[in-house]
């Protein structure tokens, strides 16, 4: 009787023990992600740097567990939108707005074991930013500005998060990005030609739910 027992409660508890985050495993995540850039600028035609607003979007990573400790992951996003300002000028209010796009791939290493139920990560790659739909207002051409144009950027990236495994395929999951974005501004000035060396370096910080497979 007693020996039946035991063989029940272990059967009980086993998906407790469930491995998780092993290799071989594909990892699927989804939630807001919101880029906070740090921006700057070389000085815009003497009306301080530019500053760059916070959005909020759809944030969605595609992970692969190479082994146990060890995966790759590449982060994508519904296109965020930002407006653009410039800092410390006598000129108040948004002149310009752009999206981007900043695909990241990323090499992760896990702490702890493939059972554990927390699993913090950091992460080391790639980001490359692709700018479009880059446009002045009708404050900025009012101000005699047109023709903007943003070039794409490569740059290194940084995270650091965390998984809560609620069973053996849901997880929760927190994390923050570093991103070296630097890009050059283009635009005209009357009849003026401006390159406008810019950075973005946003943080980007997501929170979601993720489904192990």
């Amino acid at each position: 009787m007693k020996k039946t027992t035991l063989v029940v409660l272990a059967a009980m508890m086993a998906p407790m023990f469930a491995s998780a985050h092993q290799a071989g495993d594909f990892l699927f995540r989804a939630g807001t992600a919101t880029v906070r850039p740090n921006a700057g600028s070389d000085n815009v035609l003497g009306q301080g740097s530019f500053g760059v607003n916070n959005n909020t979007q759809l944030g969605l990573t595609f992970g692969y567990m190479v082994t146990d400790n060890i995966g790759v992951e590449l982060l994508a996003a519904t296109p965020f939108n930002h407006n653009v300002s410039l800092k410390g000028s006598a000129v108040s209010g948004d002149i310009a707005s752009v999206k981007h796009l900043p695909p990241t791939l990323m090499a992760q290493y896990y702490f702890g074991d493939k059972q554990d139920k927390l699993r913090p990560y950091l992460g080391l790659g790639l980001n490359y930013t692709m700018f479009f739909d880059e446009k002045f207002n009708d404050y900025g051409k009012s101000a005699g500005l047109s023709n903007l144009d943003l070039k794409n950027s490569w740059g290194v990236a940084a995270q650091a998060g965390l998984d809560y495994n609620l069973d053996e395929h849901w997880m929760l999951n927190m994390s923050v990005w570093w991103m070296n974005i630097e890009t050059q501004v283009r635009f005209d000035a009357g009849d003026q030609h401006q390159n406008i060396d810019t950075r973005l370096d946003p943080f980007v910080f997501m929170f979601g739910a993720g489904y192990r497979f």
